[in-house]
This record gives C-alpha cells, sequence and structure tokens, in this order.
C-alpha cells in the first residue's frame, strides 16, 4: 500500500484492465494521432481537454474536493514508471488522499499538459493522450542533509481515460509514463508536513 500511496502521491495516465484494455489493444497506433475532429465531437473534445486542465489546475491549488469530483468512483491507475508497484483500480477518494497526504502546504506543484490527442473508444468512452510536465518544490530539500535541491520535475506521457457517466464526462482511468526526470529524490519522495 506504502507504494500505491507513493504512486498516487507522485502524479496523474495507460489503461490496464476492463473495456478500456480492450481500447487501448485496438489502438496503439491510432491513439498517436486521435480521432479526427468532426461538428459532432467538437464540444467533447473541448469537455475532456477542460477536465484534463481543471484536474493540473487543482491539485496545484489543493483543491481537493474540486479534483475529486473530476473522476470515476473507482478508476484505474498506473504510476508504476515513477513508484514501481503494479496498476491498480482504487477508489477516487484513495487517489485524492495519496495526493493531498503529499502536497501539502510546505510541498508546491505546478503541473503542465500539451498536445492532446483524443481517441473516442465508444459512444461514451474515450482516451486523451497528452505530453506533461510536472515541477514540485519544497524549501527542506534545500537543507544539506536532504540533498541542497528544494526542485523535482518529470517529464512524461499522460494517458486519461474518460466516461460519460449520468450525462457528464469523467476521468475513469490514469496513467503517467515518465521519460524524464531531475532534481531532489528527497523532495520526490517526501510528503510536505
Amino acid at each position: 500500500m506504502k507504494t500505491l500511496a507513493l504512486a498516487a502521491a507522485l502524479a496523474v495516465a495507460l489503461p490496464f484492465s476492463g473495456p478500456f484494455q480492450t481500447a487501448q489493444a485496438q489502438m496503439a497506433a491510432p491513439v498517436l494521432a486521435g480521432s479526427p475532429v468532426t461538428a459532432e465531437t467538437l464540444v467533447d473534445r473541448a469537455e475532456m481537454i477542460r477536465i484534463a486542465d481543471t484536474l493540473d489546475a487543482a491539485v496545484d491549488a489543493k483543491d481537493w474536493a474540486l479534483a475529486r469530483s473530476l473522476f470515476t468512483d473507482e478508476i484505474d491507475v498506473d504510476f508504476t514508471s515513477l513508484a514501481g508497484g503494479e496498476p491498480a483500480t482504487i477508489p477516487a477518494d484513495d487517489l485524492i488522499a495519496g495526493w493531498s497526504a503529499n502536497l501539502t502546504a510546505e510541498k508546491e506543484s505546478f503541473h503542465l499538459r500539451g498536445n492532446q490527442r483524443i481517441t473516442f473508444t465508444g459512444a461514451d468512452t474515450a482516451v486523451m493522450l497528452s505530453h506533461g510536465y510536472a515541477w514540485n518544490r519544497m524549501e527542506r530539500g534545500a537543507l544539506p542533509e536532504n540533498g541542497g535541491n528544494p526542485l523535482w520535475e518529470v517529464w512524461g506521457t499522460y494517458l486519461h481515460g474518460f466516461a460519460r457517466v449520468d450525462g457528464a464526462w469523467k476521468i475513469s482511468a490514469m496513467t503517467f509514463t515518465a521519460t524524464a526526470e531531475r532534481g531532489s529524490t528527497f523532495v520526490r519522495n517526501t510528503p510536505g508536513s
């Protein structure tokens, strides 16, 4: 559970079970380009991008109620590229609890995402592939005994799964695949106080 809590605390997108797994297997190459933009999908696309951007802003503002409202009740998560362990299906409340325990007032964060490509996998399901960057700062990291660096940052790829629930899009899955990181492992691995 400690690995899962650390994984939940570190980041926010590659599905691995249920209908999402089927969609993943069917679209390994098409997900890179996404589905064509049409008049019929334009509003849904804009809403999914808004939701993912709102999640980043909510996490950085430590607005955990807003962040939680963007998820289905259970979500597939995979942060193994950062924390090891195994992908899992967990209650969204547990993900938010992990993030809020790690990103306290002492630990600042900044998340940025771009190059979103959305692939519709069904009438009420979709995945969004995007590039992402996250930055964490904690002054305690600057202390010599903690490594002397208050910053940790990571670059990678997010894959958000979306499901339409009661007419509204919600995040149902999230994988982050890190491609590079630098900075203080103390800041990365130590919850704020």
